[in-house]
């Protein structure tokens, strides 16, 4: 390929690598569905080469060059994702960002700290946790994911109820654009200069361009961390206890509501029966130690007063401990079981509805043994719902049936029931067909018109999104 050519003659040597093991290291992302594949010996295929550019004017380079000879570009962190975003296939080329992967500058006055976009999220925070900060985004992938990753993909981590998701904690973006441009949005806390170009970049999946960096809003590293937790009667009491305390001004940092199947499977030593579990942690400095017990006791006497039974601290630690060790596609695959999470949303109105028909829909699946759900992001409007389905099956073209049968009875019935088809995993390949039924003719042509003025040659991860 002589784009591969070019890039070698441009850049340093060692930024091209075209051996077979980190081709194949970079072929998808950690998709389910590819892991069936890969599990059964029929592998996605390799990309060409795989580029590591180590600073925003070499991103630059590759971007002009591929412009130039319109050749596919597909950014890649750590490979975390689990929606398609990441498959080039035979023709696109990858560009891995985990060399640019540097804590630029922390400013303590301003609480603020610039990052390039290649940095682990854990050593993001191990990082700024030295210096007495925290980013409070605290994702299950937070170890194998970097910080541009969350915002290609438009993330929220465990305790986004407190600090916010990553579109609340992003303070600015420089991106390269194809062609090589960059455009770098102004770090202010708060402006009134037209369209936030932020939120055009945010959750574009690497389709619109590469982040390069990103200026982040910190907030100190909290002194005071408690919580408890509370077996419930119903789920419904669970849902209730979460819109009051939202509705009411609270912000605890964990507000977690298991249904009594996963509260069974993640916490069988306190629920030997099928009943809901919620979370409640806060946390901050000592001089909130007084509003943060309130905070707490408000929570606990919105459980109690519906009969929820205060099981102290335990299940807390068992959570925080375990929260996210997980087990691989490969080890459940090889088991025969087909597994996965679809996260959606809905206003309150409409997440009792949600939770019922999505959990049905996907049970209906033949080879489906279970479907269940957890709250993990609540809102003064609404909350997530995070499914999670487990199949039986063997051989690799059942396995992808009941998988993608699982997907498309979620989608369906989300959006029957007037729920959001995401909301913080992204679109990538997994979504993409269901993506205009939320957002209209109208609006995805909105996104195609956008996507055409900053990659009119296409260059930019072909087949995700739109």
């Amino acid at each position: 390929m002589k784009t591969i050519e070019l890039l070698e003659r441009a850049l340093p040597e060692g930024r091209v690598r075209r051996d077979d093991e980190t081709r194949r290291a970079h072929a998808h992302d950690y998709w389910a569905f590819e892991a069936i594949h890969d599990v059964a010996g029929n592998p996605t295929e390799a990309p060409p080469a795989v580029v590591f550019p180590e600073s925003t004017s070499e991103v630059q380079t590759i971007l002009e060059i591929a412009d130039a000879e319109r050749t596919a570009i597909v950014p890649y962190g750590l490979g975390s994702g689990v929606c398609g975003g990441v498959r080039p296939g035979g023709e696109a080329l990858v560009v891995d960002l985990s060399r640019m992967a540097a804590l630029i500058e922390l400013n303590a006055e301003a609480c603020t700290a610039r990052v390039q976009a290649g940095l682990n999220g854990a050593e993001c925070e191990r990082l700024l946790g030295e210096r007495g900060f925290t980013l409070g985004h605290f994702p299950q992938s937070i170890a194998v994911s970097t910080v541009g990753g969350w915002v290609a993909t438009r993330a929220s981590g465990q305790l986004s109820t407190r600090y916010g998701n990553i579109e609340d904690l992003v303070l600015a973006l420089e991106v390269v654009l194809p062609g090589g441009r960059v455009v770098r949005t102004f770090p202010a806390p708060r402006a009134s200069t037209g369209p936030d170009l932020r939120e055009i970049l945010l959750g574009s999946e690497g389709t619109l361009g590469i982040v390069t960096e990103i200026d982040l809003k910190l907030s100190p590293k909290p002194a005071v961390e408690i919580g408890f937790a509370a077996r419930l009667r119903s789920w419904e009491d669970g849902l209730e206890i979460t819109r009051q305390l939202l509705q009411a001004g609270w912000r605890p940092a964990v507000l977690r509501l298991y249904d009594g199947i996963e509260a069974q499977r993640n916490f069988n030593d306190w629920f030997p029966e099928r009943e809901p579990l919620l979370l409640v942690a806060t946390e901050g400095s000592e001089a909130m130690r007084g509003a943060l017990e309130l905070e707490l006791a408000a929570a606990r006497d919105a459980c109690t007063s519906r009969g929820g039974e205060d099981l102290g601290a335990a299940p807390l630690r068992h959570w925080l401990g375990n929260r996210n060790h997980v087990p691989s596609w490969e080890d459940l695959l090889g088991n025969g079981l087909v597994v996965d999470t679809i996260e959606v949303s809905a206003t309150w109105d409409r997440i009792g509805p949600l939770y019922g028909k999505v959990a049905q829909a996907i049970a209906a699946v033949p080879g489906v043994l279970v479907a269940s759900g957890h709250t993990s992001h609540g809102y003064t409007t609404g909350v997530n719902i995070y499914f999670t389905f487990v199949g039986s099956a063997k051989e690799e073209q059942e396995q992808e049936r009941i998988y993608s049968g699982a997907w498309a009875a979620a989608m369906e019935a989300t959006i029957a029931c007037g729920g959001s088809i995401a909301h913080h995993h992204g679109i990538g390949r997994v979504r993409r067909d269901y993506l205009p039924r939320e957002l209209g003719d109208t609006g995805v042509e909105v996104l195609r018109s956008v996507k055409k003025a900053l990659d009119p040659n296409g260059i930019m991860n072909p087949g995700v999104q739109i």
